[in-house]
């Protein structure tokens, strides 16, 4: 049994501290907001993001963060990624040597271009962190729907350690030693799924979101690659299996905030219709950035900074891509 704290009561940092309480250890939430704790200690339930779902009445929740974080071997940083800095600025000061901390948030911050576990460890000087992605919506993990991810730790030892430590019958881990593959696939399949979902408001069909969705994998996996990440890694669940299923679930925030543009609304409107942190509006500039500075074409997320920043209309969007000059589909395949 491990001591591990969740830092963050939203919907993933809830699912995560339940997985993490059935499989023996003790578990303790914590949330910033005062509100969210007094609802989780009596309702016993996150109402807002996973109505339905209980928790245990062994998960302690506190707003205290030096209490959270006193004693425990294992921290999941499960705040949305814009407030990731800002937390780990919180909790260095907390931080005992030896703790690991895994973050399960998806982003890279526009102001720096670094990856989370880098805010982290620039906030939190000698921490040790590892990551945690996948196909894995909090809504199906809170209700046990077998689920499979993949944790990344440049120690081999400590991702067999994490790999045990959130396995069970229904959530499946692998390892992987690749933290930057996994973390810039977790990032920018958020805007890929936020094109997929314009796709949807606009009506098109079957045939565009799967294109859509092969050209994603293609626009990541090469700006990966030239950033230092592995090709496996973009084929793998951190890369298709988190693209496919943000691309095309009722559960992604992405998705379903693409939608509402693809219909009409602006950015503000469908983030504040989808009341939750659309992690792909805040990762589409530094994606682009990024893509610059790496010399990497990636036209499609190129046209959703246009639409999302510049009020360019969706189809508009969508005309100038198809009428990019013609390519090969693989230019290391020759004749």
């Amino acid at each position: 049994m491990k001591k591990i704290s969740v830092l963050g009561a939203g919907s993933w940092g809830t699912a995560l501290a339940m997985l993490l309480e059935e499989n023996g250890h003790e578990v303790t939430i914590w949330s910033i907001d005062k509100k969210e704790v007094e609802m989780l200690r009596k309702e016993r339930e996150q109402k807002d993001k996973l109505p339905g779902v209980k928790l245990s009445d062994n998960i302690q929740v506190t707003n205290n963060l030096e209490e959270a974080m006193k004693g425990r071997e294992i921290l999941v940083f499960a705040v949305p990624s814009v407030f990731v800095r800002s937390t780990a600025r919180s909790a260095a000061p907390f931080y005992e040597k030896g703790q690991v901390i895994v973050d399960v948030a998806k982003g890279i911050e526009e102001s720096t271009l670094m990856r989370l576990s880098e805010i982290i460890e620039d906030e939190i000087k000698g921490a040790t962190v590892a990551v945690l992605s996948g196909p894995s919506h909090a809504e199906e993990v809170a209700r046990k729907i077998p689920t499979i991810v993949v944790v990344g730790s440049e120690d081999y030892a400590i991702a067999k350690e994490l790999q045990k430590t959130f396995s069970n019958g229904w959530f499946r881990v692998y390892t992987s030693p690749d933290v930057l593959g996994i973390e810039l696939g977790g990032a920018l399949k958020n805007v890929i799924a936020l094109a997929a979902g314009i796709c949807d408001g606009l009506n098109f069909g079957d045939n565009s979101k799967a294109a859509l969705i092969t050209r994603g994998v293609a626009e990541l996996s090469r700006l990966g690659v030239a950033m230092g990440g592995k090709p496996e890694t973009f084929s793998g669940l951190s890369g298709i299996g988190d693209l496919v299923v943000t691309c095309t679930s009722v559960h992604s925030r992405n998705h379903n905030a693409g939608v509402l543009i693809g219909q009409g609304k602006t950015m503000q409107e469908a983030m504040d219709e989808v009341k939750m942190v659309v992690e792909g509006v805040y990762s589409a500039k530094a994606a682009l950035l990024l893509a610059t500075q790496y010399n990497v074409e990636i036209p499609i997320i190129e046209q959703v900074n246009e639409v999302l920043f510049y009020n360019k209309p969706a189809r508009d969007a969508v005309t100038d891509l198809f009428m990019r000059d013609s390519k090969r589909e693989h230019e290391d395949l020759s004749w």
